[in-house]
């Protein structure tokens, strides 16, 4: 680690939980970010800030002037570009010292393969049912650790799910695929701009937790915010056997 990166990282490196050893993890880790929009944009910055040395931002979308209320990584200037490559200079300008791989594209079962693949942590910050049980079949499947959160109108959850725990469930596990719950956007329902920046930050904070090996995770607990009561609820999330997704 070279002298300016000793700085960068120095309130990282002077926590005994860290230290050298566990900035030198998240130097060489790679994440996965899925959605590049509310709950991703705080979650890739703090991923950045922190010294992720290879963030890979997935989004299909372009900056919209309604996204602009929520979705910190993106600016006035940059409506109607990728939210990817909007999103991508925002860590660079945080962080030129890691890598940033913007992907304008849905993430869908055949590209995720690969995607999931080569990450050591799959952040899910999308905003719909069937991206969440794509994304995590293929962490299932690769043996890939899952963070994933949700957040419309006033209320927020976020959880973690670690296959490589054989007594942890999976997303399936908590939320059935063949259950197809009604979808909620915030185009038409709307979301509390502060509540997503909450659940974000969460999101980069387990996933941290996992790339340095800090325990123990939210793996088996969601955790479900009210915003506006300012209220954490903690609901104990049990492996399936009979899951479509992990069960065997």
């Amino acid at each position: 680690m070279q002298d300016q990166e000793l700085l960068r990282y120095s309130r990282h490196i002077l926590l005994d939980e860290i230290g050298i050893e566990g900035q030198d993890k998240l130097n060489a880790a790679h994440a996965l970010v899925i959605g590049a929009g509310g709950l991703g944009s705080p979650a890739a910055m703090y991923l950045a800030c922190a010294g992720v040395g290879h963030i890979t931002l997935v989004d299909p979308d372009t900056v919209d002037l309604t996204n602009l209320q929520r979705q910190i990584a993106h600016t006035t200037a940059r409506v109607g570009q990728p939210k990817v490559d909007s999103a991508a200079a925002t860590l660079r300008a945080l962080n030129p010292e890691i890598r940033i791989t913007p992907l304008q594209a849905s993430a869908d079962a055949a590209s995720l393969q690969a995607l999931v693949a080569q990450a050591d942590v799959v952040l899910d910050c999308c905003d719909n049912f069937r991206t969440r049980q794509a994304v995590n079949a293929a962490c299932v499947q690769l043996c890939k650790p899952l963070v994933s959160g949700a957040a419309i109108r006033f209320d927020g959850q976020v959880s973690v799910y670690d296959p490589r725990d054989t007594a942890s469930p999976c997303y399936a596990c908590a939320f059935p695929p063949d259950e197809h719950p009604e979808e909620t956007q915030c185009s038409t329902m709307g979301v509390f701009a502060p509540l997503v920046g909450v659940i974000g930050a969460v999101q980069a904070a387990e996933a941290l937790k996992l790339l340095m090996g800090l325990g123990p995770s939210l793996t088996g607990r969601l955790l479900m915010l009210n915003g506006r009561a300012m209220e954490w609820t903690e609901v104990r999330l049990p492996r399936q056997p009979h899951c479509s997704v992990c069960g065997h």
